[in-house]
């Protein structure tokens, strides 16, 4: 959901000149700026050297659900992963700018009691400290918008509930929530620009999106 609402951002915005998505499966979006590299296995790209080298940004939007899993599990789906990507990046683009999608309540101590918290803080921790500039977004509630959809069906129908209150919400609770469009266009923001805080929570990732 979020990465389809990045997606949008960058095809919209004159910014952004190219955009290679990668994924498993088409995004089912045909673009002049679109590329498309599918891959199998998201912890090896040693294939995929040519298609990754040369760009300015990477926009990590994968992520999964840690409802129901081990922290093994979660750990290699979530640290291994991101780290994965992040390591053949750093190495093909000396200068990159990657912008991670976290969340907000991760646990930059990774001692805290939450499983999820913790590994996402320990994400977050490496990728601060690899050779290009690393940025972590930490959203709270994102209202999917312009067709952004999740591919989780509760998690969609939760959406689909809130959608009609979300400015109610968005006066109670200001700092907890955000858009897809919000974190598409701050992501953008931050690589076109940078920022001055290495880790984004909700009120800097909405300020950002107004500077577009």
């Amino acid at each position: 959901m979020v990465g389809a609402g990045v997606l949008t951002e960058c095809l919209e915005d004159p910014r952004v000149q190219s955009v290679l998505v990668v994924g498993r499966r088409p995004c089912g979006i045909a673009h002049p700026k679109l590329r498309e590299l599918i891959l199998s296995d998201f912890f090896d790209y040693s294939d995929a050297k040519t298609d990754l080298t040369g760009h300015d940004a990477c926009f990590f939007c994968l992520g999964v659900s840690a409802a129901g899993m081990t922290e093994a599990t979660y750990h290699r789906l979530t640290y291994d992963l991101t780290l994965s990507a992040a390591e053949a990046l750093a190495d093909l683009n000396p200068g990159l700018t990657f912008c991670y999608v976290s969340g907000e309540g991760t646990d930059s101590t990774e001692r805290g009691r939450f499983m999820w918290a913790r590994v996402k803080g320990k994400t977050e921790n490496h990728l601060l400290r690899m050779p290009f500039h690393a940025y972590m977004f930490r959203p709270g509630f994102i209202q999917p918008l312009k067709g952004a959809r999740s591919k989780t069906k509760l998690y969609q129908a939760f959406y689909s509930i809130l959608g009609p209150i979300f400015p109610l919400l968005k006066r109670l609770l200001p700092s907890h929530l955000t858009t897809t469009v919000n974190v598409g266009r701050a992501m953008i923001q931050v690589a076109a620009s940078g920022y001055s805080k290495r880790v984004l929570e909700n009120p800097d990732i909405n300020v950002l999106a107004t500077k577009v």
